[in-house]
């Protein structure tokens, strides 16, 4: 796994916009039933390439990631656009998976740290609370913006004030490192799909109109270019020195 250093935020917060901009755009641009199914079959290829890896490397890591979004996207938006469940249902299902898989996670390994990932079932639970928070994050998005009619980019702000919520009580009050992470984590899904989908969509639902594929293109190439920089400069390649930033646990998990 990837030290945690400024540019993992940022790149972090791109995918989820392209997770969510690529999603909307292959839908329409093809049958959404092969859409997919071509997600789904990048999302494992994507994994295969992961597991593959004896240590981390920037450009399969994150190539997982932006998978993991696209897939996780439709994943999400399969519940509510083809069986008809609310988004409030839908946000509450992927929570209390999102728990679960954290439940067990911390059960099984004892540490919910990403610092800690040095086996084939720790890396498995990691990626599986990836593909959960996506998920989540999508539902929860959906629901700020249509549920309660605040719009994406209201929500976009919402979200956006939230992050800096364990931001602050990592920083300032001394938090549990890891309930820190994984929070910040699980918001910028949502925050990076208003973003995305503020940009993308139509003026007449609140959007600017951009496009989807336009939108996937620019911030496909940001993070093409950060992820080149991470890869050349290795600063987020952890170092057995390097502080266990994340260790502990998840309150209520423990």
């Amino acid at each position: 796994m990837p030290g945690i250093v400024a540019a993992f935020w940022i790149v972090k917060g791109l995918s989820t916009a392209v997770g969510e901009g690529a999603s909307d755009y292959l839908v329409q641009a093809m049958a959404p039933q092969l859409a997919v199914v071509l997600g789904f079959a990048a999302f494992l290829i994507a994994l295969a390439l992961q597991f593959r890896m004896a240590r981390y490397w920037a450009w399969t890591y994150w190539f997982a990631v932006v998978m993991v979004g696209i897939f996780g996207t439709m994943a999400a938006d399969v519940m509510h656009v083809a069986l008809g469940v609310p988004y409030t249902a839908s946000s509450v299902l992927y929570a209390v998976l999102l728990l679960a898989v954290f439940w067990l996670w911390r059960r099984t390994e004892g540490t919910l740290s990403i610092h800690s990932i040095d086996t084939r079932r720790r890396e498995a639970f990691y990626w599986a609370t990836v593909v959960a928070t996506f998920a989540m994050g999508t539902a929860v998005g959906d629901f700020t913006a249509f549920t309660l009619h605040l719009g994406y980019f209201t929500s976009a702000a919402v979200f956006a004030a939230l992050i800096l919520v364990p931001a602050a009580g990592y920083r300032w009050l001394d938090w549990n490192p890891v309930f820190c992470f994984w929070a910040a984590y699980v918001l910028t899904r949502p925050l990076g799909a208003s973003i995305a989908d503020g940009l993308g969509k139509p003026r007449s639902v609140g959007g600017v109109g951009l496009g989807d594929g336009p939108v996937v293109l620019a911030l496909g190439a940001l993070i093409v270019l950060l992820v080149a920089y991470l890869a050349a400069s290795k600063v987020d390649v952890q170092r057995r020195s390097a502080p266990a930033v994340g260790e502990g646990s998840l309150p209520g998990i423990a």
